[in-house]
Parts: structure tokens; C-alpha cells; sequence
């Protein structure tokens, strides 16, 4: 079964339109059904695996200023050639999490077929979530430099800081961690949507 995210913009009134570039930035992500404007300042996309959802929740996250939602559960096939044309219980769920996920301090809420899934899913996306919003400009600058494919060594040279000075700010940043929280987050939405 699919997965649908609502993404809505925090404090659209107060600030230009971000999802034009979100859309822009999403577009490669592997999806059922690509990210669309459905209304606004909110977008949906369907997702057929659960990895793609933790990596779309993680591109979100960092970007900061959106709530999500994420639905889990079946849609109705087959499915349309937009977004905006389909229907089905994942979608109700996305729209029910994106509603709780605004009131919510992280950002983001989970709704599935299985419930208790669906919490301990919320649960693991809130703590990744909080830890990717409270890194700061310099860790991200080393943990960017690190996935490129640099040591920390050629990371240090490139910011005029030492390798030591690298791995401190990737250790503040709790990369491990994040990296931890992948799978397991996907393995709950997994169960969320009925599955085991």
C-alpha cells in the first residue's frame, strides 16, 4: 500500500510562496505520484515505500517552515495520472495528520490503518524531525561536505577548520543517530499502512 503526504506552509501569509521550490526540489524523489499543488500553500505526493517517505520527511525537516502529514494506508486504483484526481483512505489519513501535525511543535504527524504503529511511527518522526531543525548552518556544512564523498580531513581543509573540529560538529549533530532513526522510522510507517 502507498503512502500520501500533505505538506502545508507555516506562515504563508507572512512570507512569499515556498512550495513552487519545494515541488523543485522534490522531483526526484521515487514516487507513485509526484508532488503536486493541490491548494495554495499545500502539496501532496503518493509514495509506494516507506524510505522514500523518511528521506522526503528529512529533505523537508531541513528545509524548515512545513508541516506534514503523512497518511498510510490503501488509495484507490488505478491510480490517475495527477495527484490532485486520486482518492482513498491514505488520503483522508494524510489530511487528518497534516490538520494535527499544525499543532503539533515538530511539525508532523502520522495516521495509518494501524494505530499503534501509526503512534510509534509519529513518535520516531518527531525525535528525527527536532534533531534535523535544531542542527546549525556548520553542521550541516560538514555533514554535506562528508556525504559528498570527503573525509573529514578534505571536509576540515575546505571549511579552514581541523579534522578534529569536523568530527565534533558531526557528533553535535548526532549523525549517527539520524542515521539510526532511517530504518526504523520506515519499518513503523510500514506497519502503519497494515503491513508487518
Amino acid at each position: 500500500m502507498p503512502f500520501v503526504l500533505t505538506v502545508d506552509q507555516r506562515a504563508s501569509r507572512r512570507g512569499p510562496d515556498r512550495v513552487s521550490a519545494a515541488l523543485d526540489a522534490l522531483a526526484d524523489a521515487p514516487v507513485l505520484l509526484d508532488f503536486e499543488r493541490t491548494a495554495g500553500d499545500e502539496f501532496q505526493g503518493v509514495v509506494g515505500h516507506p524510505a522514500v517517505v523518511v528521506d522526503v520527511l528529512c529533505r523537508l525537516a531541513r528545509a524548515g517552515g512545513w508541516s506534514v502529514g503523512i497518511g498510510a494506508g490503501p488509495v484507490q486504483t488505478p491510480l490517475p495520472d495527477s495527484t490532485r484526481a486520486a482518492t482513498g483512505p491514505a488520503f483522508l489519513a494524510a489530511r487528518r495528520a497534516v490538520d494535527v501535525a499544525k499543532q503539533r511543535p515538530s511539525r508532523v504527524a502520522v495516521e495509518g490503518a494501524d494505530d499503534v504503529a501509526a503512534a510509534d511511527a509519529q513518535a520516531v518522526a518527531t525525535v528525527l524531525t527536532v534533531l534535523l531543525q535544531r542542527r546549525s548552518p556548520q553542521a550541516w556544512e560538514a555533514i554535506d561536505l562528508v556525504a559528498a564523498g570527503c573525509t573529514q580531513a578534505e571536509a576540515g581543509a575546505r571549511l579552514g577548520i581541523t579534522r578534529q573540529a569536523v568530527g565534533q560538529r558531526l557528533a553535535a549533530a548526532a549523525v549517527d543517530v539520524e542515521h539510526d532513526l532511517h530504518p526504523v522510522l520506515a519499518r513503523l510507517l510500514a506497519r502503519a499502512e497494515g503491513g508487518r
